[in-house]
Formats: C-alpha cells, sequence, structure tokens
C-alpha cells in the first residue's frame, strides 16, 4: 500500500479548514438544497439553467467537503508552542534580508495546504521553503528559483502567534 502522505497544518490551518468544513456542510448544503427546490418548482428541468446551476454548486460543494475531510484526516498539526527555535521548522516566522535587493522579508513557514504566498505564508515543500528548513540565525541560504540564485540571509526566527498561545493569556 502507498504511503499516505500527511497533511502539516498549523493550529490557525485546522481551525480555518475546521471552520469552512462545518460551513459548508450546515449552510451552503441548505442554501443549494433551496436552490434546487425552487429550480424544480419551475417545471421543466431539461431547459432549466437555474436548475443545472444549483446541481453544479451542490457538486461543487461536495467535492470541497470531500476534500477537506481527507485533508483533515491525515493532517499533522504541529504545535507551534513548543517549536525550537535554534532552527527553522514549520509554524515558524522567519526574517531574511534579500542580498540582492537590500530588503528584508519576512516568512511564515507553513505545510502546503495552508501556502499563500499573498500572505507571505510559504510552503515546507516550496524551494524557498525547503531551503530555510533546519538553518539557523545568521545562515546564509542559496535558493535555486525560476529567475535564477537568491541569496537570503536569515536575521530573526521566531514563533508564530498562534491561536492557543493567545487563548491561554
Amino acid at each position: 500500500m502507498a504511503d499516505i502522505k500527511k497533511n502539516i497544518l498549523t493550529y490557525a490551518g485546522l481551525k480555518s479548514l475546521e471552520d469552512e468544513l462545518q460551513n459548508l456542510k450546515v449552510v451552503k448544503r441548505k442554501e443549494v438544497a433551496e436552490k434546487i427546490k425552487e429550480a424544480r418548482e419551475q417545471g421543466d428541468l431539461s431547459e432549466n439553467a437555474e436548475y443545472d446551476a444549483a446541481k453544479d454548486e451542490q457538486r461543487d460543494i461536495e467535492t470541497r467537503i470531500d476534500e477537506i475531510e481527507k485533508l483533515l484526516k491525515n493532517a499533522e498539526v504541529v504545535v507551534e508552542d513548543e517549536i525550537d527555535l535554534d532552527k527553522i521548522n514549520i509554524g515558524c516566522k522567519v526574517k531574511v534580508y534579500d542580498m540582492e535587493y537590500k530588503e528584508e522579508i519576512e516568512f511564515r513557514l507553513v505545510g502546503s495546504t495552508e501556502a499563500n504566498s499573498l500572505q507571505n505564508k510559504i510552503s515546507n515543500e516550496s524551494p524557498v521553503g525547503k531551503a530555510l528548513l533546519g538553518k539557523k540565525q545568521g545562515d546564509i541560504v542559496e535558493v535555486e528559483t525560476q529567475v535564477g540564485i537568491v541569496r537570503y540571509r536569515i536575521d530573526e526566527i521566531q514563533r508564530a502567534e498562534s491561536v492557543d498561545s493567545v487563548s491561554k493569556k
């Protein structure tokens, strides 16, 4: 049997997926069922665009529910409060200095499920993420990217504020 890939999540990522799943099951399913009911009441389903659109939406919702349930089934949650801050790990916030562009950049290293470049959340599986994993403050890393070799100096490693640690205060 093939190894099942673990989906590495931070606590915030886990909570976000659980909230989305709850919303899809409780709210969105009910909304789309109502749309289907209203479209059926209009008569002939063979030429009913509203019915077809509602059925497509229903299929999309069920597909997303299935995806989230599979992600959660194989989830491995990183306990951010227990991260060793001597080296970069998933769940860390990292400040690096781009040696070519002479600017500081902040990344949050997350599992691939949570990655979002617009929020500077980079995947542990991305080229930059792989290069940073296990490195220490002061290290220089070279990353091969689509635009060539990028060099970063690691200036700071900190624990990303987790939802759990906020609620304990």
